[in-house]
């Protein structure tokens, strides 16, 4: 079963690529989301990758969590759940 993580404290100039490569080392990656301003396009300082399986994320999150990448030490956790928020009329 997928398993999606939340990565934060990640430097401005992140890539999806540089993501990739970080996370194969933990195990079979599904997909990655890098979030962006709408406005500006600039990356918000946090992403969510989602892992093949359970024991790939807390393999991720295990030997990530704090590790440095881009001269930052970033945070990789089990990402909550979207709480959906009501509209505003």
């Amino acid at each position: 079963m997928d398993t999606k993580l939340y990565v934060g404290n990640l430097s401005p100039d992140v890539t999806e690529d540089g993501l990739r490569t970080l996370f194969a080392e933990a195990g079979t990656i599904v997909s990655i989301d890098v979030i962006k301003d709408r406005v500006t396009g600039l990356t918000r300082g946090f992403a969510f990758v989602t892992m093949n399986s359970d024991e790939d994320a807390q393999n991720a999150i295990a030997t990530l969590n704090e590790k440095m990448f881009d001269d930052r030490p970033i945070k990789v956790n089990i990402a909550k759940p979207r709480v959906e928020q009501a509209q505003r009329n």
